[in-house]
């Protein structure tokens, strides 16, 4: 690792990661203003914002298809640093101290803690939901064909994943904004060590081994090549 890269600090989201987070979060406000005005007439000056109301029920199932597709990706990618872990139930089970930033007192936590982990579950619940759901209820395509009972209960479920859904997004917007660095990390791609040390302790000691090993094999290979010139 060079002396530039020590500098900036460590790498916590890839440029990839964090392009398909951006897509996934552009799309999902779309979804959420154009569904609020198909869903209840409260809100139907939204549909100003895409053109009016027939082309925002043409655009709004494409849109959720989009967002599925790149949510897929991030799932599969997202997988194992959201599965659960022993330090992650101690974490929830001093979820006051986490109110109240008493950092000191939680257990150190891997590259996602708890709450970001309950996060990524509570959508890959809601995501499949909305899209089949959504899939059942979509006009002129799909809903045609549908029994009656199945597009009742298919649009009732779509507006409670829904509901979920956006509760989610707001509770994630709320702790990135609340937890400083956090949106940063997700801009700029890296964090500095004593963020990651402080908030991530675990994931933190395992990027500073991967570094080190990094380090050591590079001196290895700087010192058989001085070995190598030197032997006539």
């Amino acid at each position: 690792m060079s002396h530039s890269n020590r500098e900036r600090g460590i790498l916590r989201y890839d440029w990839w990661s964090r392009v398909n987070h951006w897509l996934i979060a552009f799309s999902f406000v779309m979804l959420v203003l154009s569904g609020l005005a198909i869903f209840h007439p409260y809100f139907w000056s939204f549909t100003g914002l895409f053109g009016g109301p027939i082309p925002t029920r043409i655009i709004h199932p494409f849109i959720g298809v989009f967002m599925a597709f790149f949510f897929l990706i991030m799932a599969v990618r997202f997988f194992k640093v959201s599965l659960i872990k022993r330090y992650d139930i101690q974490w929830v089970k001093q979820i006051g101290d986490v109110l109240s930033n008493r950092d000191e007192r939680l257990p150190p936590v891997g590259k996602n803690n708890a709450g970001q982990k309950m996060v990524y579950w509570l959508m890959v619940t809601s995501v499949p939901l909305l899209l089949i759901s959504g899939i059942v209820i979509w006009q002129p395509y799909f809903a045609p064909a549908m029994p009656r009972l199945w597009l009742r209960v298919a649009a009732v479920v779509h507006a409670y994943a829904a509901f979920a859904a956006i509760i989610t997004l707001i509770i994630h917007i709320y702790s990135a904004i609340w937890v400083k660095g956090s949106i940063r990390a997700m801009v700029q791609g890296r964090v500095s060590k004593a963020w990651a040390k402080h908030h991530h302790n675990l994931w933190y000691e395992e990027e500073m081994e991967k570094q080190r090993r990094v380090e050591d094999a590079a001196k290895r290979e700087e010192t058989a090549g001085q070995q190598r010139q030197q032997t006539p």
